[in-house]
């Protein structure tokens, strides 16, 4: 890596030299098509996010944001471009819906850069096919960095998606600001002071609607950034590998050639993961294992005979049993975080249907009784792997290994399994969530993006 003598560059440079030479025409199809997924998959969660507390209270905090060029996700009121990127990232997080990578590396690309992208894009009338552009080169900078810090900066206690949005954000929100690769980099050193989050609210037993407004800072930091360099401010070459920049400061272990490892080459873009349910993403394989498990052997978690469900044991990595191990969870981000509470859900309603993990989630005493009986077994297992063991009361046991589920990069969303996600997310939005769909899905040929603001007809606020 990079020494005093600067006898090599350093990666922010690197970086940032890659986003601010890419062009849509060279992008692959399948690239496209995955950064289109992402954007999408945002809206139709920052739309939903309207309905949860965590989005209700963005949108009365924005209240007072002085009026400007771009849209508050969801709303038809016109605010600055940060106080738009903050709502909408809040609000893409605000029911755990958001997209990520997969294998996880502490980075939420819905949330962190789709707001700060059309914030951006709104602000200077940008074009559909450069706020796609511009939404490649920040998953692609995000990713690597993601991947850099091994996912070790929460063993620290950070929430890692609040410290890697703002690189992620810078890049997206300079490049459609017109800033050159010399500018870009100055964001992201800057970017490297923006960005935090802890993750005491895991821990504490309340507080947890803090990790909400994480992602919605890290959209806004990224705008920030941006801003910041146009009116003369600079940040260090070295802010990534540098003896006190991201990766020392932040992680417990990292590996400084990830970050720009097969830049160029390989699209990181294609790693991105969309989520299925409205829980935390290391709840997807036992919640997708539950319900396979009770529709292939018809359990039903309500019954009271020899086929009463009279354990649950869930095998996967040490993370698992460390973290999501919360079996009387204080709050609705904490059920949402607490794999006990989601597979107990899961067996008892309709897992596909973002409301089951909603407010009353937290209080329905069906799911805290179930989620008494699952236990949490830490293995060598890694990433997302789980074993899913479902015992009944006759003896007979039911198990189920799941390492992906539908939205991994491994079997992605068809086009239709796409639309019918965000149909059912934008449900507020009545016939236009179709129209608005089929929009967003051809957004290369938009010349501008005035119109988007996913809000209801006649919603003015």
């Amino acid at each position: 890596m990079p020494s005093s003598s600067h006898d090599a560059p350093f990666a922010a440079q690197v970086l940032s030299e890659y986003a601010s030479a890419l062009r849509f025409g060279q992008l692959p199809e399948q690239v496209v098509r995955r950064a289109k997924d992402c954007l999408i998959d945002a809206i139709g969660a920052a739309v939903y996010g309207h309905e949860v507390a965590a989005g209700q209270a963005a949108i009365r905090y924005s209240e007072d944001a002085a009026a400007g060029p771009c849209a508050i996700l969801g709303s038809a009121r016109r605010v600055t471009p940060e106080a738009a990127a903050f709502a909408g990232g809040v609000l893409t997080h605000a029911a755990e819906l958001d997209s990520l990578r997969q294998p996880g590396s502490g980075v939420h690309p819905g949330a962190a850069l789709v707001p700060a992208a059309l914030a951006a894009a709104q602000a200077a009338g940008a074009s559909g096919s450069e706020l796609l552009t511009a939404l490649v080169a920040g998953i692609e900078v995000l990713f690597r960095i993601g991947n850099a810090t091994r996912h070790s900066a929460e063993v620290r206690g950070f929430h890692a998606p609040g410290l890697t949005g703002p690189f992620g954000a810078a890049i997206v929100a300079g490049r459609l600001a017109g800033l050159n690769a010399g500018e870009l980099r100055r964001a992201l050193g800057i970017a490297g002071s923006l960005g935090g989050g802890l993750l005491e609210f895991a821990k504490s037993g309340d507080g947890g609607l803090v990790k909400r407004i994480h992602l919605g800072r890290a959209a806004q930091a990224g705008v920030t950034a941006a801003r910041l360099v146009k009116a003369g401010f600079d940040g260090p070459s070295s802010v990534l590998e540098g003896k006190y920049g991201f990766l020392h400061g932040y992680c417990e272990s990292s590996d400084a050639s990830r970050l720009t490892a097969g830049l160029g080459e390989q699209y990181e873009t294609l790693t991105l993961c969309l989520k299925r349910y409205a829980c935390h993403i290391v709840a997807h394989t036992p919640v997708f294992a539950a319900q396979r498990l009770r529709a292939g052997h018809d359990i039903d978690a309500r019954r009271s005979d020899g086929r009463r469900i009279a354990s649950i044991r869930i095998e996967g990595a040490a993370r698992l049993a460390a973290n999501h191990d919360i079996k009387a969870p204080q709050d609705q981000v904490l059920a949402q975080y607490s794999v006990p509470f989601c597979v107990a859900a899961a067996l008892l309603y309709d897992a596909d249907d973002p409301a089951t993990f909603g407010a009353a989630l937290l209080d329905d005493p069906a799911v805290r009784e179930l989620a008494q009986r699952v236990e949490i077994v830490p293995t060598d297992k890694t990433g997302l792997s789980t074993l899913t063991r479902i015992t009944l009361d006759n003896g007979t046991a039911y198990e189920q290994a799941q390492a992906d589920f539908p939205g991994c990069p491994s079997d992605p969303l068809e086009l239709d399994q796409l639309r019918a996600k965000f149909v059912r997310l934008t449900r507020r939005l009545g016939d236009r969530a179709a129209t608005l769909f089929e929009r967003l899905d051809a957004l290369e040929h938009e010349t501008d993006l005035q119109w988007l603001d996913a809000a209801p007809q006649g919603v003015r606020t």
